[in-house]
Formats: C-alpha cells, sequence, structure tokens
C-alpha cells in the first residue's frame, strides 16, 4: 500500500507541475480532455492513475514525455498489452528516479492515518491514560502542532491520538465527555490534509468528525465542524454548497452577541471566515462581502489568540481572511492595500502569520512584481518552513521561478530546488 500510494502521488505531482509550468488551470486542461475539472484535481492528488488511457491522454495534452508517467514509450498498446504496460509502469515507478514522492517515514504516518479514520476498524492505541484530562491536553497539543506547522509531528501523533480516543468513547457512559475530543481530532486531521492535498482522505476525516460532532450535540462542536467541512467542499470546487452550508449553519448562531461566550463567538467567527474565503475562491462577490460583515460584527465582540478548537479569531483573522478572498477574486491591489497593516502587526500563531505572506507573495506575483513576491515568501518560511513545503506553495514558487525566465532572482530559482519544483 505504501508503494502504491507513492507512485500515485508522483503522477500527481508531475502532472500538476507540467500544467502548472503552462499556465493552464484544472478547468482548462479538463475541458481539453473532455472531462469534468475534479477529474484533474483527483489525477494530481494521486487519485485515478491506475487508468493508463488517462495517463497517455494527460500525457499527450500537457506534453509530457510517457516514461516520466512510467508508460511505455510506443504510442499505441492493445488491450492485450494494458496489463503487461500496468506492470511496468509499477516496476518503473518503484524503482525509478522519485524527485516528488515523500519520505518513506512521512508515507507510514499516512498510511497509519487513514487506517486510524477508518470506520469499522480497532486501531492500536498508544496504552497512554485514556481519562478525560490527559486526552483533552493531548488534543490540545495536536491543535498546538498544527497552528505552528509542525505538520510531520502532527501526522505522526494523530494515529495514536484518534486511537485511544476512539477507545475511551466506547464506554456508552463516556461518550458525552469524547465526542466532543474526537470531533475536534477529527477536524484536525482533516485540516492538516487539505493543507496536504489529500482531498479524498479529507473526506474520509471531515465525515467522521460530523458524526461526533453530531453526537456530541454541542453547537461550538457542530460549527467548528461544518467549518471544516465548506472548506472540503470549497477545495473540490463546490463553491455554492459551501456558502449555502455555512451560511443555513451560522445563521442558526448568529444574534445576541453581547450575551455569548468567548469560545462561542469565535466558533462563529470562523465560520464565517471559511464562508468568505470559499466565496472569494468561487468568484461570488456579493457573498464574500456579506460574510466580511458580519465577520466584522462578530469581532467586535471577541479576539482570541489560542491553538485550541476555536482560536485564531478576532480583528486580525478578518483583517487577513479579506486579504485572502480579495485575491482570490483578483482584487490583488485592494488585498495589498488590506494586508500593509497587518506586515506591522503582531501575529502569535505562526500558521496565521505564514498565511498572511503567503497571500501577499500570491498577489505580487499576479502582478508581475516577481522580487517582491519572492521577498514575501522568505518571510513566510522564516514563520513557518513547513507550511511552504505545501503542495499549493510549490505550485506557487514553479509558476514564479517559471516566469523569471532570465534568472534575475536566482534565491527563487533556489527555493524552487530546495522544494523540488523545477522551471
Amino acid at each position: 500500500m505504501t508503494e502504491a500510494c507513492g507512485e500515485a502521488r508522483r503522477i500527481g505531482e508531475v502532472m500538476r507541475r507540467a500544467r502548472v509550468l503552462q499556465r493552464r488551470s484544472q478547468k482548462e486542461v479538463a475541458a481539453a480532455l473532455g472531462c469534468h475539472q475534479s477529474k484533474v484535481s483527483r489525477l494530481e492528488s494521486g487519485r485515478g492513475t491506475e487508468d493508463i488511457r488517462v495517463l497517455r491522454a494527460v500525457a499527450q495534452e500537457l506534453g509530457i514525455p510517457p516514461g516520466q508517467l512510467g508508460l511505455a514509450a510506443v504510442p499505441d498498446v492493445s488491450a492485450a498489452d494494458f496489463g503487461a504496460e500496468d506492470m511496468r509502469r509499477r516496476t518503473f515507478l518503484a524503482a525509478g528516479v522519485v524527485a516528488f514522492v515523500s519520505p518513506a517515514d512521512s508515507v507510514v504516518a499516512r498510511d497509519e492515518l487513514v487506517q486510524a479514520l477508518l470506520p469499522g476498524l480497532d486501531p492500536a492505541g498508544t496504552a497512554a491514560p485514556l481519562d478525560t484530562t490527559v486526552l483533552r491536553k493531548r488534543v490540545g497539543e495536536a491543535r498546538r502542532l498544527f497552528h505552528t506547522c509542525d505538520y510531520t509531528a502532527l501526522e505522526r501523533m494523530l494515529p495514536g491520538l484518534i486511537a485511544d480516543l476512539r477507545k475511551a468513547a466506547q464506554d456508552a457512559r463516556a461518550m458525552d465527555a469524547f465526542s466532543p475530543l474526537l470531533a475536534t481530532a477529527y477536524q484536525t486531521a482533516t485540516s492538516l490534509l487539505l493543507k496536504q492535498r489529500d482531498q479524498g482522505t479529507a473526506w474520509l476525516a471531515v465525515g467522521r468528525a460530523m458524526a461526533e460532532a453530531e453526537r456530541s450535540g454541542d453547537p461550538l462542536i457542530l460549527a467548528s465542524s461544518v467549518r471544516v467541512q465548506a472548506h472540503v467542499l470549497a477545495r473540490e470546487r463546490h463553491t455554492a454548497q459551501a456558502v449555502a452550508l455555512v451560511r443555513r449553519t451560522a445563521d442558526q448562531l448568529t444574534g445576541s452577541y453581547d450575551r455569548r461566550s468567548p469560545e462561542y463567538l469565535a466558533a462563529v467567527g470562523l465560520l464565517l471566515l471559511r464562508g468568505a474565503t470559499a466565496a472569494g475562491g468561487g468568484g461570488d462577490r456579493a457573498a464574500t462581502e456579506e460574510f466580511l460583515s458580519k465577520e466584522r460584527e462578530v469581532a467586535r465582540y471577541v479576539s482570541l489568540d489560542r491553538p485550541d478548537a476555536w482560536a485564531t479569531f478576532g480583528p486580525t483573522n478578518v483583517a487577513l481572511h479579506e486579504v485572502s478572498a480579495r485575491v482570490a477574486l483578483g482584487d490583488v491591489g485592494l488585498a495589498l492595500r488590506a494586508a500593509h497593516p497587518l506586515m506591522r502587526r503582531r501575529i502569535p500563531v505562526p500558521e496565521r502569520r505564514a498565511a498572511l505572506w503567503l497571500e501577499v507573495a500570491r498577489a505580487y506575483s499576479r502582478q508581475g512584481h516577481l522580487a517582491e513576491g519572492y521577498r514575501a515568501l522568505c518571510v513566510a518560511e522564516t514563520c513557518a518552513a513547513q507550511d511552504v513545503r505545501r503542495p499549493a506553495v510549490r505550485d506557487l514558487v514553479a509558476e514564479m521561478a517559471a516566469r523569471d525566465r532570465r534568472r534575475t532572482l536566482p534565491g527563487l530559482h533556489q527555493l524552487s530546488r530546495r522544494l523540488g519544483v523545477f522551471a
């Protein structure tokens, strides 16, 4: 299983790199192939790459040498030979030069996380104490690892944590205590998987999160689970569904802000933030402005910057999400204007600091200001080195390096090589 996952991810990375370097969107490539955009998205995330006919079509469309996808060099392969070619492809990918495969320990950690998320299984726990206090501290530590962008440690920690929480929740009398903690652990897993562009496993994780949130009956846990579900929907380009989900849930929770707890307000605020970014990514200006307006209203009553389930909400995070939404809408001038005050503001959560500078880099890149964009990338890397190594940022770096044809920014090309993307 580990080998197959590594092969599929490598193929997906090759496809993604070829598309980005040609400055083509997934939608454009999908139209050329005669399929839906979600098909291209799945291929780039390493799903569906066992279909050799599809691989050949992609290779031809993007100009990828067949050998880079483990395909035979001959253009026509009879149906009888597809099994043999598939075997050659797997052998090649397992033994060839794999520039984009994750380290072996990372792949093992991912497999363990997938196993922990599968329903009906009883994954091995850590033999740590299963009392509520200890498990709550461990869930808090998982959230801290996410907010500090220590994704490697988080991926190693989550399988054992989830297994222990599931074991503790088997006692019906303890379900009320452990369902909220399990939901938060699943939410954290979803967010991590989205960072790693593994939407397939993210769907599995968010399904578990929603089930535990509903079981808990806690509106704050439910709001947090809806938030990550909307994030998964938006990543799969189901923007309208994501916006409708956030709007429907927020309508049930908003109001009487002056009488709500800080945790309640932060949960509602973070849900609205997700609505704004989903709407911005889908080009829905009206919905984006609607959510931003509601966020500002909630932020008048609360400001939290703690690494827990409802943390990092307040005026600063509202402003940061406005930057992200403006970039997504293509209003890069407005985005940079909103970002400038944040650049001088103290942002205590590393993941949020990195997010700001990455959006600034994206905005400058869209303006054609590659030098300023590269400087923003450097700041982001000092904030959270692992965040800069995730697939979305690697795509940005590859695109910027490809546009610097005269190689006027040697540091940008060095960064590109460090990240394993080459212009």
